[in-house]
């Protein structure tokens, strides 16, 4: 008995000493796997380092600057009266897009500029000759005299996702070829007021002063974006940079190159966002879409037969949903084509065709038509308007025939400020009822039931309609 439990201890010591190499075993091979795994994504990344550098060049522009010459800057003059000039110079990125020496960057690095050099990563400097600028997306074209250039293939940036890779590459404070690695933090960002058309990557690969007009690359070494602004206090990295998506650059560049200058499409019409106030004043259960506020007479949303208070909800099949995202459909359409727009008029969804027109030159307005205050509890509460006089139309640079009364004042606390309704604002239409006097404006107001939750204005503002729901305060 006392050799068969000895060996059975024994057995099992030595079963459970195995089952341990055995486990450790396997968390070293686990270990060992995940370092080879690290070290090939490093290795990938520097290959992507290593193929991109050569299409990314250092631009340095310099511009004249001019000054009040009576200003104590001036050490050798300081109270001359001759205007001073001085050269600034000024330092950013840029792509190579072809062989032949064609250079992508932003607008703001060469604009207004005297002198451009372009130097190459092999050490080689260039004159840059400007082909042609779109400041509307903050681009331009550049050329330089050389052949054989490498170039970088570009990339899908509709396919881009948040969390996605990114590497940026650049000249961030004068400091060459810097690469920087982050992800993808949000696609479509509009509205951040940089450009007139807006639609950015943003990112948190880091981006500084310099890095401008240069490139920013997936995992596979394709221009995905060209970097364009941070959004910083300091005037440094702060974790938030915005690009101009590759296919949005590479349309700008391609009639850049062709024409010299961008041929945007357009429908002459006013979109704003449909927020669920408004959309419950249209009859319409979700926010889905964008909301026309206005048409320009005679243009080729107006001839479609597109009417104010209509609901785009898609646009050639594709939907609607952000007014920014909506324009740039638009512009990016060629003149001439026939698109189809998905409508919702008075709760009824159709379809209208509608041709695109070339974006005018000179934007066109659209055509439009006694101190007294009214107070009232409730959403016009701390709202005060007045007759829109053909005196007081003057002083607002508005039409002579132009209908409606004018904000006179809007109490800071009232609902009027908090839906934005500003001194000089035009009231045209009260729930779809046109307001065209003082009279008229007490009489829709006194019609305005006190169980509605909200009430729909139409806004003139400067030429510009608008449509926004006042908030109706309950007792």
């Amino acid at each position: 008995m006392g050799l068969v439990l000895a060996g059975f201890l024994l057995g099992g010591l030595v079963f459970f000493s195995f089952q341990g190499l055995h486990s450790a075993g396997t968390r070293f091979g686990a270990a060992s796997k995940a370092v080879f795994r690290l070290k090939d994504t490093q290795r990938a990344f520097a290959g992507i380092v290593r193929a991109v550098s050569p299409a990314v060049v250092n631009i340095s522009s310099r511009k004249i600057a001019k000054g009040d010459g009576n200003t104590n800057e001036d050490l050798f003059s300081p109270f001359s009266d001759q205007p001073r000039t001085w050269s600034e110079q000024d330092l950013g990125s840029g792509v190579i897009v072809s062989p032949d020496g064609y250079i992508i960057t932003n607008n703001h690095v060469i604009a207004e500029s005297e002198d451009i050099q372009v130097t190459l990563l092999d050490k080689r400097t260039f004159r840059g000759e400007v082909i042609g600028t779109d400041p509307k997306t903050d681009l331009a074209v550049l050329k330089i005299s050389a052949k054989d250039l490498p170039v970088i293939k570009w990339g899908d940036s509709d396919r881009l996702e948040p969390g996605d890779f990114a590497v940026a590459i650049g000249n961030p404070f004068s400091l060459s070829h810097t690469a920087t690695m982050g992800i993808i933090s949000a696609v479509g960002r509009a509205n951040v007021g940089i450009a007139d058309y807006e639609d950015f990557i943003q990112t948190d690969a880091a981006i500084n002063p310099g890095n401008s007009g240069g490139p920013l690359v997936d995992e596979d070494g394709e221009v995905i974006g060209i970097n364009t602004a941070i959004f910083s206090k300091s005037g440094g990295y702060q974790g938030i940079g915005f690009a101009v998506p590759s296919n949005m650059a590479r349309l700008i560049m391609d009639q850049l190159i062709s024409n010299g200058r961008v041929v945007r499409g357009w429908l002459g019409v006013t979109m704003q966002e449909l927020t669920p106030d408004i959309a419950g004043k249209f009859d319409v259960a979700k926010p889905d879409g964008v909301l026309v506020s206005d048409t320009n007479a005679g243009g080729p949303a107006y001839r479609a037969g597109l009417k104010r208070g209509d609901i785009i909800l898609e646009f050639n099949g594709k939907p609607v949903n952000d007014p920014a995202a909506f324009k740039n459909m638009v512009a990016q359409s060629s003149p001439g084509m026939a698109v189809s727009l998905g409508i919702v008029r008075n709760g009824q969804r159709f379809r209208i065709k509608a041709g695109i027109g070339e974006y005018p030159s000179e934007p066109v307005k659209a055509e439009r038509r006694h101190q007294a205050s009214y107070e009232r509890r409730n959403a016009f509460a701390g709202l005060s308007v007045m007759d829109l006089t053909r005196d007081i139309a003057r002083q607002l640079g508005l039409p002579q025939d132009e209908k409606g009364v004018v904000v006179a004042d809007v109490d800071e606390m009232s609902a009027a400020s908090d839906s934005g309704l500003k001194r000089g604002d035009v009231i045209e239409e009260i729930d779809k009822r046109p307001v065209k006097s003082l009279s008229e404006f007490n009489r829709l107001v006194s019609r305005v039931q006190a169980s509605e939750n909200t009430v729909l204005l139409l806004v003139s503002r400067a030429g510009k309609r608008f449509y926004t729901a006042l908030k109706q305060y309950q007792d």
